[in-house]
């Protein structure tokens, strides 16, 4: 549990037994509500709650929930966000490639009607049964309808914990049955702090601002594979030498080109506007060449490109693009 989020899991706690059977924990990304939806699935299947009401770790249940193998919970996920259950790669991994060439982003009816055969069997502990959908407005269209039959008519026992960071995207049917839980972003002290004793202190301020405020994004961006692409682009565009930005070979290539353009291209607008910036991508000091209309423009259109990255596309041409459109407003 993160340590801003204390107060949010407290009051969750202490109402434990009085939580209907749908909670919605929403906010942005980056700010721990999966780890709140798992501290409370992990406190309705503890067989021997603490005396302040939190699950105690060391029963069966609780050991299990950490592990991953409680047979009463069940992660509702896009297949490229799902971990692999042990030894199911090497059972079915020629099939599943076979079948789908990239792992889905949608969660699919498929998995919703697993889910429901679930949540109507008999709990194996004789207590609730937990389903964590993450993120839920990754449903496409049949899965979310095939869901609100489910909150629609509740199975007894059964608890559905979804975890949203666009709730506006899910139905408006399905927000109405359940209990809203929204954390927001933790302070800037919270969350430099939190990054350095998660090892990320090095330019974590610069990831922090990039990120929104969102501390796990941050951790993210500041290390690995798809945090140095963005450091390259930003770099670039530094110096003014957009056309220095590779193409993309891959999906995630292209994600991260249309979000370090999107951002650069807000933070260009209000720096015209009001001589700051939102995301922290530097601003050269050279007089404007394009307007903040040009730029606003522009950044709707990476909006648009960020949701059309993960949909069947050449990467090449889609981010050549994108970078020519750029260069233009140099």
């Amino acid at each position: 549990m993160y340590q801003w989020n204390k107060n949010i899991w407290e009051s969750l706690r202490d109402r434990i037994d009085r939580l209907p059977q749908a909670v919605l924990i929403q906010g942005p990304q980056g700010v721990g509500k999966l780890a709140l939806a798992e501290q409370l699935a992990a406190r309705l299947l503890c067989e021997a709650p603490t005396r302040t009401l939190d699950s105690c770790g060391r029963c069966d249940g609780c050991r299990w929930v950490a592990s991953g193998n409680h047979p009463d919970l069940r992660r509702l996920e896009p297949e490229a966000l799902a971990k692999p259950e042990v030894g199911m790669e090497q059972v079915e991994g020629e099939e599943r490639s076979t079948r789908r060439a990239k792992p889905s982003h949608e969660i699919r009816i498929e998995q919703v009607r697993e889910l429901s055969d679930f949540l109507y069997m008999g709990s194996t502990r004789g207590g609730r049964r937990v389903a964590i959908v993450h993120p839920a407005e990754a449903m496409n269209v049949h899965a979310a309808n095939a869901l609100l039959k489910g909150l629609e008519e509740p199975p007894a026992g059964a608890m559905f914990v979804l975890v949203s960071h666009h709730p506006a995207r899910l139905l408006p049917t399905i927000r109405s049955r359940c209990v809203v839980v929204s954390v927001p972003r933790p302070d800037e002290t919270s969350a430099l702090a939190w990054l350095a004793a998660e090892g990320a202190a090095e330019e974590s301020r610069r990831w922090l601002a990039f990120a929104g405020g969102s501390p796990r994004l941050a951790q993210q961006f500041s290390s690995g594979e798809r945090g140095a692409t963005m450091a390259a682009i930003l770099e670039a565009l530094a110096r003014s030498a957009p056309g220095a930005i590779s193409e993309a070979t891959d999906r995630e290539g292209v994600e991260a080109i249309a979000e370090v353009l999107q951002k650069h291209a807000i933070d260009r607008v209000v720096a015209l506007l009001a001589d700051r910036t939102v995301y922290g991508t530097a601003v050269p000091n050279t007089e404007a060449r394009a307007s903040a209309l040009a730029w606003a423009t522009f950044a709707r259109e990476m909006g648009r490109a960020r949701a059309l990255a993960r949909h069947p596309l050449n990467p090449r041409l889609f981010s050549a693009e994108m970078i020519s459109k750029v260069n233009e407003l140099y």
